[in-house]
């Protein structure tokens, strides 16, 4: 799996993910602090990557558009710690994979995981 991080995201996450075996960046390795919402969503479709914020603007745009990737995993964990969202992180890749993988929007709170696949269509 590979992964963007947005600049809410410690570093120390795309370093953690990267010891694990994962292909993760920061939007700051690129010097892309100050990308706009919109080319984040599509740098991370481009390179097929999972995108992890815990801006809950992506989830508009991508309801918006109607893509159905990339995957978004939005964190919004009262602790925002690189320990406690890289545990976080584990859980989520092992329980998750294969949504991730498919195209969904995955909402984290301290007590919940709220799923919704990709594309979202207006009923």
């Amino acid at each position: 799996m590979r992964f963007l991080a947005d600049m809410g995201i410690s570093p120390k996450t795309v370093v953690f993910l990267n010891s694990q075996g994962y292909d993760a960046t920061h939007l700051r390795d690129s010097n892309l602090e100050r990308l706009a919402d919109p080319e984040v969503l599509s740098k991370a479709r481009d390179e097929q990557r999972i995108l992890l914020t815990h801006d809950l603007d992506f989830g508009e745009l991508l309801a918006a558009s109607g893509a159905d990737l990339p995957s978004v995993i939005i964190f919004r964990l009262q602790n925002m710690r690189p320990e406690r969202v890289n545990k976080t992180m584990l859980a989520l890749i092992n329980s998750y994979e294969d949504v991730l993988t498919s195209g969904a929007i995955l909402s984290i709170t301290d007590t919940k995981v709220r799923i919704r696949g990709l594309p979202i269509v207006d009923k």
